[in-house]
């Protein structure tokens, strides 16, 4: 197996496969400490803005990330032998208060489905949902192509 190509995804390429795709894995982390977690988005290309509704407990190790204001990290990603490609995003979570909202974050909110990665180890009354933008500073994605070697040779 050799690495064949490896290109950089145009912005609108970018945009077009967020736009496309609603799962990734977002990573935060708070001094030497990562934690990692599937998510479901809503995208606006228009503005390179991501949108995410995070169900948690009051006592969840996500919340306590959540709490500490972490560095965020996005990645969405997708197989297609012998295609590879990912776009990644950096930034900082905001959470959107819901005195803040607006017709336009309903809309947004609205495409990023429920979590689609949901164990309920709680009873649902102890879930908390709340609503976070991710602006990222970096959106970056990339295209590699693999040629495999013939195995039969």
């Amino acid at each position: 197996m050799t690495l064949d190509s490896e290109t950089e995804l145009s912005t609108e390429e970018t945009d077009s496969i967020l736009g496309s795709h609603e799962t990734g894995v977002l990573s935060l982390a708070r001094e030497n400490e990562p934690y990692s977690i599937p998510i479901s988005y809503g995208y606006d290309a228009e503005k390179r803005r991501f949108y995410l509704r995070l169900v948690s407990t009051p006592q969840s190790e996500k919340r306590q990330f959540l709490a500490s204001s972490p560095s965020a990290r996005l990645v969405v990603y997708e197989t297609d032998e012998p295609i590879y490609w990912s776009v990644v995003a950096v930034g900082a979570l905001r959470e959107v208060d819901r005195d803040e909202l607006t017709v336009e974050h309903v809309a947004q909110y609205g495409d990023a489905k429920r979590p689609l990665f949901e164990i309920w180890g709680e009873s649902r009354p102890d879930m908390d949902v709340q609503l976070y933008q991710l602006d990222p500073t970096e959106l970056s994605g990339r295209r590699i192509e693999i040629e495999r070697d013939d195995e039969s040779s």
